[in-house]
């Protein structure tokens, strides 16, 4: 598996980034929807990246930068076909250590409370992500599962 910096320009990521959007508007009411569409992903603060297996996408994950010391996950996304081969796992470990490298002190994402979001809450919390209240913009919501993970100074 390569994980590697992704410029949005694969009809392969657009397809995936497009089902993402499409299944959380499935879960979740239109105004608690917080993923990001590919105009949105495109900004300085954010940088993606995607996960392969030859020409064959396992997924996508994605780091906001909310101020110099405070990231935030965003787009974490595997393919219903490659789903527990362990790419959503390893795009979360690497956007860890991105963010450890980049020196921030806690990590935050935002995901739905729905029971569908159970497999990424487990996977959230067996790297250490503890649930929290709202970050940045947010504001608390029975629809919102909010999680934070607190990083060490210094990489520990």
């Amino acid at each position: 598996m390569k994980i590697e910096v992704d410029d949005l320009s694969s009809p392969a990521v657009h397809a995936l980034l497009q089902e993402h959007l499409d299944n959380m508007f499935e879960l979740s009411p239109p105004e608690q929807v917080f993923a990001l569409d590919l105009s949105r992903l495109r900004v300085p603060e954010i940088t993606v990246w995607t996960a392969w297996d030859g020409p064959a996408l396992l997924g996508c994950g994605a780091l906001k930068e909310l101020t110099p010391g405070h990231g935030e996950i965003k787009s974490m996304r595997t393919p219903a076909a490659a789903r527990r081969q362990g790419a959503g796992r390893a795009i979360l470990q690497h956007i860890i250590g991105v963010a450890r490298d980049r020196g921030y002190g806690v990590l935050s994402l935002e995901t739905g409370s729905h029971p569908a979001f159970g497999a990424a809450h487990s996977l959230y919390r067996s790297h250490g992500f503890v649930e929290s209240g709202p970050f940045g913009d947010y504001l608390p919501d029975p629809h919102s599962v909010f999680m934070e993970l607190r990083l060490p100074p210094g990489g520990a």
